[in-house]
């Protein structure tokens, strides 16, 4: 699970850089979220994968075993991190569209003066 899960992620850094590097305001948007998303996963795997074991439920006569438990700190990284990527895709998307208002372009590389932005 922990290779198939790297493999994704590795998959998503690499797809989110490439679209990154294009010319288009559409594909920049989606890097950027795809890059977000492959960070969430990294810090999912870096505090380790504990087969159906979540983090804090405990069995039957109330006592958890600390060995088998997923370490909760990772799970609140992530969702720390969903929380700022949502406002850095909320601000690259409003930043993106203030710039084809005022240049009238979706390509990048014909941004070449920046006295009208």
């Amino acid at each position: 699970m922990i290779i198939g899960i790297s493999v994704l992620t590795g998959f998503l850094f690499a797809a989110g850089v490439y679209l990154l590097l294009h010319k288009s305001f559409m594909k920049l948007i989606a890097g950027v979220i795809l890059f977000g998303n492959a960070c969430n996963l990294f810090l999912l795997i870096t505090g380790g994968l504990v087969d159906s074991h979540p983090a804090f439920v405990s069995g039957n006569d109330g006592a958890v075993p600390l060995d088998n438990m997923a370490d909760p700190v990772p799970q609140a990284f992530i969702l720390t991190a969903i929380v700022i990527s949502l406002g850095v895709q909320a601000f690259v998307i409003v930043l993106l569209k203030r710039i084809y208002q005022t240049s009238h372009t979706n390509n990048l590389d014909a941004l070449t003066d920046t006295d009208d932005v």
